[in-house]
């Protein structure tokens, strides 16, 4: 038991849902193969993390039947999804066995999926895992990066995806 802990007062669900919900995030999908097939799920808990070594994190729910499969593969693809992928974004973000029906997508560096259309991938290695509460933290060493295109970002905000306004 830690003193200091054992008297932060309680946090409500739903206060911390809406208050963290004030944070736009940038959208991501998490791609590998397993076995041969396409795998991947919805993220917008993903942020860089080292320079040196490139390193980067994201954080999947305890609760994700899709990330032990992405962990077997020991590598994966982070695809940063433009703001016109959003239907891409739903289709990966449920539950089901086959949703790369109608995704298009290209072998990356390391042979993962990297979803046609999106802004930017980054392909990593799996570097170590961390206990997060109900998420584990993924660290992942990045072993290669690309820029696909000028598309502005697609964002989530207030529990909804947003789009940067025009300037």
């Amino acid at each position: 038991m830690d003193p200091v802990l054992d008297q932060v007062p309680a946090i409500d669900a739903a206060a911390f849902k809406t208050v963290l919900g004030r944070f736009a995030s940038g959208v991501t999908v998490i791609t590998a193969l397993d076995e041969g097939q396409p795998v991947g799920f919805a993220c917008q808990s993903f942020a860089s993390l080292s320079i040196d070594p490139p390193l980067v994190s994201f954080f999947p729910a305890r609760t994700s039947s899709t990330w032990p499969r992405i962990r077997a593969a020991g590598r994966f693809c982070v695809n940063i999804l433009a703001d016109d992928q959003a239907d891409i974004c739903r289709r990966l973000g449920r539950p089901g066995a086959d949703k790369f029906a109608g995704v298009d997508w290209a072998a990356s560096a390391n042979g993962s999926p990297l979803l046609v259309g999106a802004m930017a991938s980054i392909d990593c290695e799996l570097h170590d895992e961390v206990d997060g509460g109900d998420h584990t933290i993924v660290i992942g060493r990045v072993t290669s990066l690309n820029e696909h295109s000028e598309a502005n970002p697609l964002l989530f905000y207030r529990a909804s995806f947003s789009r940067l306004a025009d300037q």
